[in-house]
């Protein structure tokens, strides 16, 4: 019997609306609104953190926003 991990799960709209708020947060925060590869970049690391089992949103932005500060 395999068992369902969390990061299987697929993502409901309360989960895609929590890593929104953290991706426009971070977003404005680092005034990275216009460049959109850091942006879909960003996106793509919260997502992995959520899915991971990050769902504390104030974590989840510290996690993903030092991702960021790492890559200047």
């Amino acid at each position: 019997m395999t068992e369902r991990r969390l990061r299987d799960e697929p993502l409901t709209s309360e989960d895609l609306a929590v890593c929104n708020i953290v991706l426009d947060d971070i977003s404005r925060e680092f005034s990275m609104a216009a460049e959109r590869e850091k942006v879909a970049r960003l996106a793509s690391i919260i997502i992995e953190l959520f899915r991971q089992g990050v769902r504390d949103r104030a974590t989840l932005k510290i996690l993903a926003a030092a991702t960021q500060e790492t890559d200047d």
